[in-house]
């Protein structure tokens, strides 16, 4: 097993609809918003965590691939490869990229068959950080890099908003910064699940209230070591 790379996807990430990724935050503040988005502790300005553009794209390619019934609900570990029947490459295929957490215990010679099979984990996502360039059009205009957007329940009897609350969002038109690199294994190419992936996240959404119509996104500019592969993006079907 030879690593021939590591390969860098590149691109930017443009929010269709406002997008809410929370920031944990518990405590009451007065005047605040009763959900704030996380940002960057130093900059002060909001990011997209590397851990939930992971965590969505391999929880839709595992729905995707039919295997979330088998893993119950849990990520695809190792153990559950030889439960998999028709779609055990596609199983296999998401630990290569995503990885897996030990089994704990021992391992018998299967095992370890399959652990020197699926070697290193191949994606690295980072963290999201806003264009600078949208950052300066957003202050020439005076205009705030987030929103506050107002939600509430409708009383189906009487008809009337109840519990109102109020939800901060980046808004729509705002672009980040995008970056995963991918390691290439003797030869493999396995940029064409990336991508579905990919495509299932812009089809899907990211972050919270997507039912709801928050984040929407949409993958621009994609480039893989320099060179443009946006269309191989914009052309798959699923």
């Amino acid at each position: 097993m030879k690593l021939d790379k590591i390969a860098n996807l590149e691109g930017t990430i443009e929010l269709v609809t406002g997008l809410h990724i929370g920031s944990g935050n518990a405590e009451m503040h007065i005047g605040g918003t009763d959900s704030p988005v996380i940002k960057n502790p130093v900059t002060g300005q909001p990011y997209i965590p590397g851990s939930s553009l992971k965590g969505k794209m391999r929880s839709l390619m595992e729905w995707h691939a039919g295997v979330v019934a088998v893993a119950r609900g849990k990520p695809l570990g190792i153990q559950h490869l030889d439960q998999l029947d028709g779609n055990r490459e596609a199983g296999l295929t998401i630990l290569k990229l995503f990885g897996y957490a030990p089994t704990g215990g021992g391992m018998d010679r299967d095992m370890e068959a399959l652990v020197t099979e699926i070697g290193p984990t191949r994606l690295s996502f980072w963290d999201c950080g806003l264009d600078p360039a949208w950052v300066e059009e957003m202050q020439e205009k005076n205009l705030l890099l987030t929103e506050t957007k107002m939600e509430n329940m409708i009383d189906r009897i009487r008809g009337v908003a109840e519990h109102p609350r109020n939800t901060e969002r980046v808004p729509a038109g705002a672009r980040f910064n995008f970056r995963l690199t991918l390691k290439v294994i003797d030869g493999e190419d396995l940029l064409p699940p990336v991508l579905r992936g990919l495509k299932l996240v812009e089809l899907s959404g990211l972050g919270g209230s997507v039912s709801r119509g928050y984040g929407k996104i949409a993958f621009r500019d994609l480039h893989l070591d320099g060179q443009p592969i946006q269309d191989r993006l914009n052309d798959i079907q699923l």
